[in-house]
């Protein structure tokens, strides 16, 4: 009896698993069918990567999952750059662009994190406004490096790609639960 019961516990949580394997594909593939520059595959990956995601039976739960990725990222590219700063491990003349950057991190993880509360709420419309807030801040750091007197390369530009597609994830399911 206990096999059995064993078996049909084993059978229910591979449909779950599978389930929410079926609903990354299909939103994935959906949101890269409807934004040239959304990345399928980093899209499948970041998701397939998160236990949060793999739970998910619904595209909502997705937008959560993803949302708080993206916050994860930010959180993660504000203590590099905050590191950089207390350890002074850049020239004296350029502190500039990495408080402004810091600034910038920190300003998109509060997006984020507002976004995460209106998709609870169901409120999409406000929801997309933060996510678009927190997209703007990668870019905006690039450019601060990218206008100093002397030219100064991003330590962070790998990092601020990457952050921008993990922003795009949660941006292109809340535009699809409109």
């Amino acid at each position: 009896m206990k096999f059995l019961l064993y078996l049909v516990m084993f059978f229910l949580l591979l449909n779950v698993f599978a389930t929410a394997q079926s609903l990354i594909q299909d939103s994935c593939k959906k949101a890269a069918a409807n934004n040239p520059t959304f990345k399928l595959d980093f899209c499948v990956k970041s998701l397939q990567g998160n236990p949060q995601s793999k739970t998910a039976k619904t595209l909502a739960d997705l937008v959560m999952a993803s949302t708080k990725n993206a916050a994860a990222k930010a959180t993660s590219l504000k203590g590099m750059v905050d590191k950089i700063l207390k350890d002074k491990k850049h020239a004296k003349d350029a502190e500039m662009p990495f408080r402004d950057c810091l600034e910038l991190y920190t300003d998109a993880t509060a997006s984020l994190n507002e976004a995460s509360t209106s998709v609870k709420s169901r409120d999409y419309r406000t929801a997309t406004v933060a996510m678009s807030a927190a997209m703007d801040a990668p870019s905006t750091c690039e450019t601060g490096f990218k206008e100093r007197k002397t030219l100064q390369k991003s330590p962070f530009a790998t990092e601020n790609d990457v952050l921008i597609q993990t922003i795009r994830i949660p941006l292109a399911f809340t535009n699809m639960l409109k």
